[in-house]
């Protein structure tokens, strides 16, 4: 495995993420055993960082990863993030990034996760109520402190970036990116190249799509969020099935899986990019992991960029309203 660095924190090329341990994809049977044993079998191979969040569960994700690192704390990089519970009463999915919500999400993120830091703290989403500049000033704090190391934002805006970056170093900023949601080349990306910011694309195999397992929307439970995602429903869903018929035919030429060929092609966006597949199975993850050996050539990495671009919006609308603030 190769490590990189993304603003200063060293990373593996390839991370872990979580959240599929607390339930959120319902394909197929899992296991909190089986769970830890993934993160286990990532650490053996090489995958240091490692991404949860308060919101997954909410909390038992963050507890669940706290058991799976004991003993192990030297060898992750551990990341989670704060802002979609309001612990003053507003409950979960509330927007809250007050310097007092964050002061009780990282205690209570510390305790969950068995550790006296967080490596790099994410705030989830950009709380419009409340000024990024007192957002990150309070992070800093933190940082001051040592209760965590880095600090990242997820989904924000170029302009809240460019101000959070002002206030105290930005070290990530987290986004969907991938052969199906190819949105932050157009700004995020050269602004974060420009600060110095290093990229952890999230669902970079479009939550599942891209690996082409997924031949028919009838193939997800019925409690699965992807059931009423716009991109897995209806006509949309057929015409996305043409990226991953190209995906299969680029893997076929090389000898991987179409998982490992989006992976690759992730890697091959620069050495800032550090994307972090989720998953909650050993086979899967020495699948992923195993995608940062694989080389893909100048003419194929062309025919992978010359995909026509998914249908559908990537979220339901109340999701992309909370994005890109």
């Amino acid at each position: 495995m190769k490590y990189i660095s993304i603003g200063g924190l060293k990373v593996s090329r390839i991370g872990l993420g979580a959240m599929s341990m607390a339930g959120y994809y319902n394909v197929g049977q899992g296991s909190e055993a089986e769970s830890i044993r993934t993160i286990h079998r990532a650490l053996d191979l090489g995958v240091t960082h490692v991404d949860t969040a308060e919101i997954y569960g909410p909390y038992v994700n963050e507890e669940l990863v706290g058991r799976a690192i004991k003993g192990h704390r030297d060898q992750v990089v551990l990341a989670t993030k704060f802002g979609l519970v309001s612990h003053a009463g507003g409950g979960t999915g509330v927007l809250d990034s007050t310097p007092a919500n964050i002061r009780t999400a990282v205690e209570g993120s510390l305790k969950r996760l068995g550790t006296d830091y967080i490596d790099l703290y994410y705030q989830h989403r950009v709380d419009p109520k409340t000024p990024i500049e007192d957002t990150v000033g309070a992070l800093g704090r933190l940082v001051a402190e040592g209760k965590v190391r880095h600090i990242g934002l997820s989904e924000a805006g170029p302009v809240t970036i460019r101000r959070a970056h002002a206030v105290h170093p930005v070290a990530a900023l987290q986004t969907e990116y991938s052969l199906w949601t190819r949105d932050p080349e157009a700004e995020l990306l050269p602004l974060l190249r420009e600060l110095g910011i290093g990229f952890v694309p999230y669902s970079p195999l479009g939550h599942g799509f891209l690996t082409g397992e997924i031949h028919s929307p009838d193939q997800l439970a019925d409690n699965d969020w992807r059931k009423t995602n716009p991109r897995f429903t209806g006509e949309n869903f057929r015409r996305n099935l043409r990226i991953v018929h190209e995906v299969t035919a680029v893997a076929a030429e090389v000898g991987a899986t179409p998982a490992q060929i989006a992976l690759a092609w992730l890697l091959a966006q620069g050495d800032d990019v550090a994307p972090i597949p989720g998953t909650k199975r050993v086979a899967r993850v020495e699948e992923n992991t195993a995608a940062d050996g694989v080389r893909l050539s100048a003419g194929q990495i062309e025919r992978l960029n010359n995909l026509t671009p998914a249908a559908g919006e990537r979220h339901e609308e109340q999701v992309m309203a909370a994005i890109d603030h």
